[in-house]
């Protein structure tokens, strides 16, 4: 999408220690190995390339500077999506995807940052797409947004202003492609992929997006994301449903 409409598009990566998701990337096109060719795309590149990650005297489990690309490093949780928003304002063309982990969301200033989409103006600013990735799990504990309902996490950002879109991750033992040709989860009987094997309903990614019909007066709503934009965009995505990630019940 990038390349193909040659969009302006930035990346946040809030969830802690999630250097990994920026780094692999980098490695993979080459940009590593060009920096730093003693990480070459071979198998002793790999080799050194694995053996510094967060470890004493290399490189650490966050963005670091060292990081190909990378300009910024928050150092403490809860202030990416703060970050993206300021990314977007008054920079028109630019769309900003942060993604946002559900122990982070669990935070006071990232819970607050929701909100940071009542001050986009859609003409002077650019477009924000908060992306949600509910692992299901802080570092000692179960999160509380992948623990409740598809029905109230829905409205939860409803309720914020953004319009959700969910995703989940493709899982080839619970995912029947239209062919039905594997033994996924609708040969096994379940009416909904998305539910676990204890038939407990699992919420699955979702993107939120502004409603525009508050658009300005005369504007026209094929304009780009940035610039059709009210509030921000927000992607949810969710674990796939296993027997031992399921969500508690209510009584």
């Amino acid at each position: 999408m990038i390349l193909k409409y040659d969009l302006d598009v930035i990346f946040v990566a809030g969830p802690g220690h999630g250097a990994p998701g920026v780094l692999g990337p980098t490695y993979l096109e080459g940009t590593y190995s060009e920096i730093y060719p003693d990480k070459s795309a071979d198998e002793e590149g790999m080799r050194r390339f694995f053996k510094q990650f967060s470890f004493p005297g290399h490189i650490g489990s966050h963005v670091t500077p060292e990081t190909p690309g990378s300009i910024h490093e928050g150092g403490e949780l809860g202030y990416s999506l703060s970050h993206a928003y300021g990314m977007a304002f008054d920079n028109p063309n630019l769309i900003v995807a942060c993604v946002v982990g559900d122990g982070e969301a669990e935070t006071g200033p990232l819970a607050t940052a929701w909100h940071s989409n009542k001050f986009v103006n859609p003409v002077r600013d650019g477009a924000v797409l908060p992306i949600l990735n509910l692992n299901g799990y802080k570092i000692a504990n179960p999160t509380i947004l992948a623990r409740i309902s598809r029905e109230e996490l829905e409205a939860l950002f409803i309720g914020y202003g953004y319009k959700p879109y969910f995703r989940r991750r493709y899982r080839p033992d619970l995912d029947a492609p239209e062919d039905g040709r594997n033994t996924g989860a609708r040969r096994r009987g379940d009416s909904d992929p998305a539910a676990n094997r204890t038939g407990i309903e699992r919420p699955q990614a979702s993107a939120l997006a502004p409603d525009r019909a508050a658009l300005p007066e005369g504007m026209d709503r094929t304009e780009g994301v940035g610039r059709a934009q009210v509030g921000g965009l927000l992607a949810i995505r969710t674990r796939s449903p296993s027997p031992t990630c399921g969500r508690t019940r209510r009584t």
